[in-house]
């Protein structure tokens, strides 16, 4: 089964996703410039909420932190202060751990991994009791100088060198089969590609529904000790902002999420809730010190597909959508989608859709594609969560 959310959030001024200038990112789409948030930064946000309680129930997790992943390169200093902790002397618990690492096929350089590891957040824990269940073997392993030697023949002198329980022992945990959001965004690991996880969610780089202009703040900042004969500032300066109506499309396919979860129906049903949840709750930090563009989703509309492929929406607004003289720019995005709706139904039919279910602020426009009635939030994800079946499901 497939779920998908498609959105429509319109942003005050705000620089929520920033690119190498420090300008809001943007692109090209319909001929004209769009305001654009990179998936990138929508998962991160997601991530941060599935961490929150806000985000759940009152006196309910549905996702422990146990359940959770976590993604760095510093991964080997965790590990050291755990050890440390256990009594194992620093240096010789940093040597111990990077051979284990090593030995399973992962590069280490400066005391981090070569790239961001995105693992289990039990894994500092695991691979700590490895490393103390194997310490004498570990520690005893040659640790002649590799600077000199080939990047490849280093890595496969390293990995020979580790008994082959340990490494298997590392490479389980590396598995990940109870981290949700690893889940849902999947990894790539380059140097253990049979370790990769296929992502069971795809999340669309959010485009806006319209033509955007770029506009500049130019600030002052008085220095409190200033005396007040003294003129100037004590700093000045721009930052670049929009204001934009967001298109957001994302789904996640149940099949692989149970795949990827090792078959746990009941933390797969938390997952998906969780991942409702947290993609209406997402909002993307950047500036928002300066700016505090709090603005939820105006207009969900969530499908679940029993079968058949996903579908993104975006070309509904492949024509820019415009203000009118008594409506600004939401009214009109939400009529954009509901046309494009009817249109693609049209041409390929609703055949594998079980079901489809709306929610919206205000009882304007009417939805005349999508036939029928907008409900709260909280009924929309009932809907949905009462639409999907997992594998196995059926049968029980």
């Amino acid at each position: 089964m497939i779920i998908e959310l498609h959105m429509i959030q319109n942003f005050a001024p705000s620089n929520l996703n920033r690119d190498d200038t420090g300008a809001p990112k943007d692109c090209d789409f319909g001929g004209v410039r769009r305001a654009r948030i990179s998936s990138q930064c929508i998962k991160r946000a997601m991530r941060d909420k599935f961490k929150e309680n806000s985000l759940l129930p009152i006196n309910e997790r549905l996702l422990s932190p146990e359940e959770l992943a976590f993604r760095t390169k510093i991964l080997v200093n965790e590990v050291v202060k755990y050890l440390a902790k256990q009594g194992k002397d620093a240096e010789q618990a940093r040597t111990v751990f990077e051979a284990a690492l090593k030995g399973a096929g992962l590069g280490v350089k400066g005391g981090k991994t070569e790239y961001l590891l995105y693992i289990g957040s039990t894994a500092v824990k695991n691979m700590s009791e490895v490393c103390l269940r194997h310490w004498d073997k570990l520690a005893s392993l040659s640790q002649e100088s590799e600077e000199n030697k080939p990047k490849k023949k280093a890595k496969k002198e390293a990995k020979a060198a580790v008994p082959k329980e340990v490494r298997e022992e590392i490479l389980k945990i590396l598995d990940g089969a109870r981290a949700a959001d690893l889940a849902l965004f999947g990894r790539m690991l380059a140097d253990l590609p049979e370790k990769n996880i296929h992502a069971a969610s795809q999340v669309a780089h959010a485009i806006s529904t319209h033509k955007i202009s770029m506009e500049f703040d130019f600030y002052t900042a008085v220095d409190d000790l200033q005396l007040r004969e003294e003129p100037g500032a004590g700093m000045m300066g721009t930052v670049e902002f929009n204001s934009a109506c967001f298109y957001r499309y994302e789904n996640v396919d149940t099949a692989q999420l149970m795949t990827n979860l090792g078959d746990d129906m009941d933390l797969a049903h938390r997952t998906v809730r969780a991942f409702l949840l947290a993609s209406i709750a997402a909002i993307p930090t950047g500036k928002q010190n300066s700016f505090a563009a709090h603005n939820p989703p105006a207009f969900i509309l969530a499908i679940v597909r029993a079968k058949g492929v996903p579908v993104s929406l975006a070309n509904a607004f492949e024509k820019p959508v415009s203000t009118g003289r008594d409506n600004g720019l939401i009214e009109p995005s939400i009529e954009a989608l509901d046309k494009y709706w009817t249109d693609h139904t049209t041409m390929y039919g609703k055949n594998g859709i079980k079901a489809v279910v709306a929610s919206r602020m205000g009882d304007k426009p009417e939805l005349k594609g999508l036939q029928l009635t907008p409900v709260s939030f909280d009924d929309l994800v009932d809907t949905v969560m009462g639409a999907v079946e997992f594998a196995g499901e059926a049968q029980s």
